[in-house]
C-alpha cells in the first residue's frame, strides 16, 4: 500500500478490541466511523487522499491510512493491496472481524478487489448502500456515449460543466462536439494533466479542494456556475452529498442536469443502508462474546 499517514489514539484496552477495516470517503465515512468507534470497535480507515483524511477527527481506536489500496508500486493492483492487508492483519494476530466497503459508487475497481480478496481470505464483507436520490428534471445516462442523443436539442456553444472526475473528461468531451466545455476537478497533478490532455483551456478548469457537505460547499459550486454562465451540468448519480448538491444548484439556477448512472457491482455483494449495516455489525463486546472471549481479552 501507499506510504500511510496515521491518526492513532488507542489505549491498551482499546487495542485489544476486535477490529474492522473500513474503506470510505468523506460522504458517509466519518459518520460511519464515529458510530463504529462508539460501539467499541478498533477501526482502520483507508481514504484516498490527505484532503479526505481531514474529514476524520482523531479518536481513540481510530487508525487512519492515506493512500490508494494497491499503490505500493506501479505493478501493484487493488486486489494485491487487499490481499496484502488481510494477510498482514492475520499475521499480526489482529484479523478483521468485518471489512466494510463504503467507497464511492464509481470506484468500481476497489469494490471488485474487496469482493475477491475477502472471499479468498474468508473475511465477511459488507457494502454500504447509498440512498437513491430523486427529483424532477434530470436526464439519466447509462454511458457517456448517450450524451450526443441527450443533447440533440442543444445549441452549439452550450456551456457544459463536467463534474464527473478528471479520468473521463476526454471521453465526455469527445461525445459532445460543439459544446463549450468546463470542468471542476480535484487539485491533484494527475487530474490537471488529464484535463489539459482532454483539450480544456486553463480558464475553463477549476481545481477545487472538496469542502464538507453543507451550504459553504454548495455556494462555491453555485458561484462557479454563475461565473462561467453554465447552462448544463453533467455529474454522477452517486447517491451522496455531491449528487444532492448538484440537484439543488441546478434547481436554484434553472440549469439542465445530466446524471451518469452508477456502474454495476458484483451480484453476491451484501449491500445494506447505513443503519442496517450498523445493526448487522453490532457492538464489539457482542462480537467478542460470540467468539468465546471475555471483553478485554486479545482478539486473535
Amino acid at each position: 500500500m501507499h506510504v500511510p499517514s496515521f491518526h492513532q489514539g488507542a489505549g491498551p484496552a482499546r487495542a485489544q478490541a476486535p477490529r474492522l477495516w473500513l474503506i470510505a470517503g468523506t460522504g458517509e465515512g466519518p459518520r460511519l466511523a464515529t458510530a463504529l468507534l462508539q460501539a467499541g470497535w478498533q477501526l482502520r480507515v483507508c481514504v484516498v487522499s490527505r484532503a479526505a483524511a481531514r474529514a476524520y477527527a482523531p479518536q481513540p481506536g481510530l487508525e487512519l491510512v492515506v493512500g490508494a489500496i494497491g499503490s505500493s508500486s506501479p505493478e501493484a493492483t487493488p486486489l494485491a493491496g487487499v490481499r496484502q492487508e488481510l494477510e498482514r492483519a492475520r499475521a499480526n494476530r489482529q484479523p478483521y472481524r468485518w471489512v466494510i466497503d463504503a467507497s464511492h459508487p464509481f470506484a468500481s475497481q476497489i469494490t471488485v478487489a474487496l469482493v475477491q480478496g475477502c472471499d479468498e481470505a474468508g473475511v465477511p464483507l459488507l457494502r454500504l448502500q447509498r440512498l437513491e436520490l430523486s427529483g424532477d428534471g434530470a436526464s439519466s445516462l447509462v454511458a457517456l456515449a448517450e450524451l450526443a442523443e441527450l443533447r440533440g436539442q442543444a445549441q452549439r456553444g452550450e456551456r457544459l460543466l463536467l463534474a464527473i472526475g478528471a479520468r473521463r473528461l476526454a471521453d465526455a468531451i469527445g461525445h459532445t462536439p460543439g459544446a463549450l466545455h468546463h470542468a471542476r476537478i480535484l487539485p491533484r497533478p494527475l487530474a490537471l494533466q488529464q484535463a489539459m490532455a482532454a483539450g480544456l483551456p486553463a480558464e475553463r478548469v477549476a481545481c477545487l479542494q472538496p469542502l464538507p457537505a453543507g451550504e459553504q460547499r454548495a455556494e462555491v459550486e453555485r458561484a462557479l456556475c454563475r461565473h462561467w454562465g453554465i447552462e448544463t451540468v453533467l455529474c454522477r448519480r452517486s447517491g451522496g452529498p455531491g449528487e444532492a448538491q448538484w440537484r439543488a444548484i441546478c434547481g436554484d439556477l434553472g440549469l439542465r442536469l445530466l446524471l451518469l448512472e452508477r456502474p454495476g457491482e458484483p451480484g453476491a455483494l451484501l449491500r445494506l443502508p447505513l443503519e442496517r449495516l450498523l445493526e448487522r455489525v453490532g457492538a464489539a463486546s457482542a462480537a467478542m462474546a460470540v467468539a468465546g472471549e471475555p471483553p478485554g481479552s486479545p482478539w486473535c
